[in-house]
């Protein structure tokens, strides 16, 4: 009873007994009131039979007609005039009267189940109207077995009945929904483990046939679904084997700049003022192209340790992300730190510090690309759940090619030659803590991000 088909059975045969069942009631319930008004007819024969004959009928005969008619006695009331037509010794007295005359159907079935249930046999007295007109009324005893007997004999053709029809139906009703329904379904479970099994080939994508409108329905939902799949699992393989290929590529573009980055902390030293002038923008450059090499590798794991967390003097923090970045001294490019002292939130030192060093490189790119001279500022504030953390600057805003996937890594890129590792992971970084890195705004006047780190777990 576990597949779809034998529970449809089940239900089947167990739907159509219940309406045999409620076909039973009242059809049992109508075979005792016939059974009665068949006896009260037997016996209104015998009564006319003893009127007709008038003092002719002799005790053995009255006896016949009554065992005839399978009654003990027989009254009958014909202009208001109570008459004991045949009659007969009683073997015990009356149990119940049962009157055809006013009964309704639900007494009718409580009295047919009330029979049916008694197992002894009973003298009952029954009441109603003679055939054609032969008579105000019409009263005789007789005895509940025979009638009970019948009644069960009655009853258990019809529950057999019953049965077989519910058995064929049952059956028919399988072989079609085995048809109709679950081939088409089993057909669509198949084109299911065929496709899970290679969901690149694009030839095991299910094509809809189904006649049944719901199970097409199902069957181009599920085409569409495969279609998309199959172009994701492809733009997926595509997009690894490139991730595979520029991890292998950055981690040995970092040793080469390592190396000149050795030679250009040596030429640092030179007595030649050209050199003396070139060489910290040559250091500063390698700096970026080894930070950037790193970056990709650490986002080439696809995973960031877990952060530990310890009590973090952010004023500081800012101050070394500042001197990092090179925004200490005077230049075209100031960084300004409003954050107040003694602000302390718990986060990871390390991760903090490459979150907003991401942020404030990428503003102090995008300013030193429009050639002119800029700000970038660093504020900060808590409130009861959270700390937060703003970076603005007044660069010339993020186009809007960069805003659809600005935290996609390779996509999010805001400047020309970007691949937007840098605002993945410090997104990344930000929902280890628990918080979020959103874009608060952008515009001609520049660009503001907001960091929210919560207090505690589910503040966020």
């Amino acid at each position: 009873m576990n597949t779809l088909s034998g529970r449809f059975l089940a239900l089947t045969v167990a739907f159509v007994m219940l309406a045999e069942v409620l076909i039973f009631v009242p059809s049992i319930a109508r075979f005792r009131a016939d059974f009665m008004n068949m006896r009260l007819e037997k016996a209104q024969i015998a009564a006319l039979a003893q009127l007709a004959a008038e003092d002719m009928v002799t005790p053995a005969l009255e006896k016949e007609l009554l065992a005839n008619a399978e009654v003990y006695n027989v009254v009958l009331r014909r202009d208001e005039v109570r008459q004991l037509v045949l009659s007969s010794e009683i073997p015990t007295p009356i149990s119940d009267t049962f009157d055809l005359r006013e009964a309704g159907p639900w007494e009718l079935i409580r009295d047919a189940f009330a029979c049916l249930l008694e197992p002894e046999n009973n003298i009952i007295r029954v009441i109603g109207y003679p055939v054609q007109s032969a008579g105000l009324l019409i009263e005789i005893t007789m005895d509940s077995a025979p009638m009970r007997m019948a009644m069960l004999d009655y009853g258990g053709r019809i529950l057999f009945l019953s049965a077989l029809i519910s058995v064929v139906t049952a059956f028919f009703l399988f072989l079609a929904v085995q048809r109709l329904i679950v081939l088409p379904i089993r057909r669509v479970v198949n084109h299911m483990t065929a496709y899970a099994e290679a969901p690149e080939d694009a030839r095991r994508v299910i094509a809809p046939t189904s006649s049944v409108v719901e199970l097409r329905d199902a069957e181009e939902a599920m085409q569409f679904m495969q279609t998309q799949l199959t172009g994701s699992l492809r733009q997926k393989e595509r997009l690894a084997q490139l991730g595979g290929a520029v991890a292998k590529i950055s981690h040995d573009l970092r040793n080469i700049l390592t190396t000149a980055q050795l030679f250009a902390d040596r030429i640092e030293g030179s007595a030649d003022p050209m050199v003396a002038r070139a060489a910290p923008k040559l250091v500063g450059s390698i700096a970026r192209a080894v930070a950037l090499c790193e970056s990709t590798l650490a986002f080439g794991k696809a995973e960031e340790p877990s952060p530990t967390l310890r009590g973090i003097d952010l004023a500081t923090l800012a101050e070394d992300v500042a001197e990092a970045e090179g925004l200490a001294g005077e230049g075209g490019v100031m960084c300004l730190i409003e954050v107040p002292h003694g602000l302390t939130l718990h986060a990871d030192y390390d991760q903090l510090f490459r979150v907003l060093s991401n942020l404030v490189r990428n503003a102090r790119q995008a300013i030193e690309a429009t050639g002119g001279d800029g700000s970038i500022e660093i504020s900060a504030g808590e409130t009861a759940q959270e700390w937060w953390i703003r970076v603005g600057d007044t660069g010339p805003g993020l186009p809007e090619k960069a805003r659809e996937h600005l935290f996609e890594a390779f996509q999010g890129g805001a400047r020309k030659g970007g691949t937007g590792l840098g605002l993945a992971i410090a997104a990344e970084l930000v929902r280890g803590h628990g918080g979020r890195l959103e874009l608060a705004r952008t515009d001609a006047d520049g660009t503001e991000f907001m960091i929210h780190l919560p207090k505690s777990i589910g503040s966020a």
